[in-house]
């Protein structure tokens, strides 16, 4: 018995099997679609956002040799 799940794309239920070379996707064109919501930052993973140099000021001369 395979287990069945929906394509994250078109909701299309995917076998998840080695039969289904996209998988979780059905296709390839859903898979590109997918690749390109989260390389166009449409999809992202909420994380902490990185403090800019105005919160977190430095010193450029910080009185210190370089080498």
């Amino acid at each position: 018995m395979s287990k069945s799940v929906k394509c994250p794309t078109c909701k299309k239920e995917v076998e998840w099997s080695a039969v289904s070379k996209f998988r979780p996707f059905c296709c390839d064109r859903c898979r590109l679609i997918d690749l390109g919501e989260w390389a166009s930052e449409k999809n992202a993973i909420p994380a902490e956002p990185v403090p800019s140099t105005e919160e977190f000021p430095f010193s450029v001369d910080d009185g210190f040799d370089k080498y």
